[in-house]
């Protein structure tokens, strides 16, 4: 029997951000399972996933927020503390413009290295922040960014740094030259946002001399590119931030709009998981095992 919050094996400082860096420069195109709370992190952990990524606008949708850096420090260390104690995996945390200035980026830094995150990544946008694949996006100074990336990389003890640019918006030239110069500050991994085709991608990884972050997000500028093809082109890690929460998303408006008309689970009832599944995943018999006094559930199905 092993409880997840229990099991801490490999765990100790910096163990997951070790593995992290291990994937790093070997341009295998590494899977990062998009998660926003413990339940579908651990779902991303069953089905096979050893890398997991909490995704802002993810996160933000969960609580019928948009994606404009409405979220908080303590909302995301929330959040990145279930999925730590649900998975026990290496987490990388969007964290958008990094919740303030210099100073506030070095205590977010130290916050979620206290919860077992493995990298942290913060973006070059003014607040209020936009996603990456939409317009009006407005850019900190390269100098103001690269502050915020040193004094991350003086806070942080074990975590890995990831800087994303959003200035390919102008141009791909420009998003480069803020890359690089964000490698000069301390960034470990580099995050060129809304690539717009294949041949920029060439391009971004061509004159990028470090690990890169491939964001393979649905209905933005970025066309669909297999995992193999993220490989072909010799990037790093591959992140899929809103998928699991737009299907989710999806499934609950219509099962709500089939339960209102019909007053009955209906033909939703073969897509659920079975109490006993759900018992299972969340590992409800080894809770009930770690305490004597608390008699075995029995299912009456």
């Amino acid at each position: 029997m092993t409880v997840t919050w229990l099991d801490r094996s490999g765990a100790g400082p910096g163990s997951h951000d070790n593995v992290l860096r291990d994937v790093l420069g070997k341009r295998s195109a590494v899977m990062a399972a998009g998660v926003y709370d413990g339940m579908s992190a651990l779902l991303a952990k069953q089905a096979g996933f050893r890398l997991l990524y909490l995704s802002g606008a993810a996160l933000a949708g969960s609580k019928a927020l948009p994606d404009l850096g409405l979220m908080t420090l303590e909302d995301v260390t929330r959040a990145a503390r279930d999925i730590t104690r649900a998975t026990n995996l290496p987490l990388i945390v969007d964290c958008d413009t990094g919740f303030g200035e210099a100073l506030n980026v070095m205590r977010t830094v130290r916050e979620l290295e206290e919860i077992g995150v493995s990298c942290m990544q913060i973006e070059d946008q003014q607040i209020p922040k936009k996603c990456g694949h939409l317009n009006d996006k407005r850019l900190l100074g390269v100098d103001e960014m690269c502050r915020k990336i040193t004094a991350a990389r003086k806070a942080a003890e074990h975590l890995v740094i990831c800087a994303r640019t959003d200035a390919a918006a102008e141009s791909i030239e420009k998003a480069i030259h803020r890359a690089k110069r964000y490698v000069d500050a301390g960034a470990e991994l580099i995050f060129v946002e809304a690539l717009a085709d294949v041949d920029v991608v060439r391009q971004v990884r061509a004159e990028i001399c470090a690990p890169l972050l491939a964001n393979m997000t649905e209905f933005g500028r970025t066309p669909s590119i297999s995992v193999n093809e993220w490989k072909h082109h010799g990037y790093d890690l591959v992140i899929f931030p809103v998928s699991a929460f737009r299907v989710v998303s999806r499934t609950l408006k219509d099962f709500y709009a089939s339960l209102m008309a019909n007053g009955h689970v209906g033909d939703f009832r073969p897509a659920m998981m079975t109490r006993a599944e759900l018992y299972n995943t969340i590992q409800y018999y080894d809770y009930e095992a770690l305490d004597a006094s608390i008699v075995k559930s029995v299912l009456n199905v």
